[in-house]
């Protein structure tokens, strides 16, 4: 995560970015059980699917 602050990216929190950098590597990836990981799975779906539709909003406000 940036800066190492345990803010995640953009300061969303921990466990919310890809998993591609060395906190996501290392230790924390190692002990969730498949339904902690499930579990965060499906609430970063439903975090990106309500971002997807504020911008489809945001587009068609700009239509106009």
């Amino acid at each position: 995560m940036p800066r190492f602050d345990e803010t995640g990216p953009m300061g969303q929190g921990p466990g919310t970015g890809w998993g591609m950098g060395p906190c996501g590597r290392g230790m924390a990836r190692r002990f969730y059980t498949k339904k902690e990981e499930k579990e965060m799975l499906e609430e970063e779906a439903q975090f990106l699917e309500e971002e997807l539709k504020a911008i489809k909003e945001k587009l068609e406000e700009l239509k106009d």
